[in-house]
């Protein structure tokens, strides 16, 4: 589909999601998570979109600027020369981030650099804390994952949204 770099960031914003590589309505708009992933992660954070696309508050960084493109069971992986080439310089320029959402395996991998699992990272979100907190995808495709791991929602989540308000991001 072509370069198109998908990424929201200022040097005000105090939360960073790092999400995977955008898929294609996402490539296509030029806006991250303008999709049913979106809508169910603003759902996990409470977030209406005037709140979770305000740049000046909220950073929105893949691990992958461009669409990947189409594997076998999905979208292929975020190209892996992208976030070591670009994050380091995009971070720098971020000095007023608080709180990091690793949004799915490949930005776990890339932070957190353990051997755990997804499912133990997020089931442990608090080791990573205070600047961490690890995330399932939100993709419908996980499904599944959610239903097996009902934990997540009443554990995880209120723990997520406490962390939230703790950065004071709306009034």
């Amino acid at each position: 589909m072509g370069p198109r770099p998908v990424v929201r960031a200022s040097s005000s914003a105090k939360l960073l999601i790092i999400g995977q590589a955008p898929g294609t309505k996402v490539h296509a708009t030029g806006i991250p998570f303008n999709d049913p992933s979106g809508d169910r992660l603003r759902q996990w954070l409470g977030q209406d979109k005037s709140q979770f696309y305000d740049q000046s508050r909220v950073t929105i960084m893949p691990m992958g600027f461009c669409y990947p493109g189409k594997g076998k069971s999905g979208d292929l992986p975020p190209r892996p020369e992208c976030a070591p080439t670009w994050h380091p310089a995009l971070l720098d320029a971020m000095p007023a981030i608080e709180l990091v959402l690793l949004v799915g395996r490949y930005a776990q991998d890339h932070y957190l650099g353990d051997k755990r699992t997804l499912t133990e990272r997020v089931r442990h979100f608090g080791d990573y804390g205070p600047r961490f907190f690890p995330l399932p995808h939100p993709s419908p495709r996980n499904l599944l994952w959610l239903k097996r791991n009902s934990w997540f929602e009443y554990e995880v989540l209120p723990a997520l949204k406490r962390r939230l308000d703790t950065l004071q991001l709306w009034p």
